[in-house]
């Protein structure tokens, strides 16, 4: 069994309106140096977004998101901050600021499968869990 390593990740969340502070969680964003893993998983639910603003450019804010993960995956897309190495391109990306599109405080913790990490970080921090409807 291969042993673990510490990995970093935020949260990527759209902030409709900055000044409101309501905000959506619409992916994950994953580095672990010992692994030379840099990853993004965006999945924006366009429903929930408009609840919170009717009136924001869907198309906008995709693309925005879109680039997120050109950046982490090194692409000539993704601009300038795509040709950094990974630990620089993963702190750009985390660095706060006060945009439409926003990070969440860095969190650390450890695993022999950052992909799998990924994976369940995105489907319990984005994902809308299925509620369980008792039955009388």
């Amino acid at each position: 069994m291969p042993a673990n390593s510490s990995y970093d990740y935020a949260l990527v969340r759209v902030v409709p309106s900055v000044e409101r502070g309501e905000c959506l969680n619409v992916g994950v964003i994953l580095f672990c140096r010992t692994r030379q893993f840099l990853c993004a998983r965006i999945e924006l639910d366009e429903q929930r977004l408009l609840a919170l603003d009717p009136d924001i450019d869907v198309a906008v804010v995709r693309e925005h998101l879109e680039t997120i993960a050109l950046i982490c995956e090194g692409k000539a897309e993704g601009g300038p901050i795509a040709h950094l190495s990974l630990s620089e391109r993963f702190h750009w990306l985390v660095a706060p600021r006060s945009a439409i599109i926003q990070t969440s405080a860095v969190h650390s913790g450890l695993c022999n499968d950052p992909a799998a990490v990924l994976q369940h970080l995105l489907d319990t921090m984005v994902r809308l869990r299925k509620q369980k409807i008792a039955h009388a």
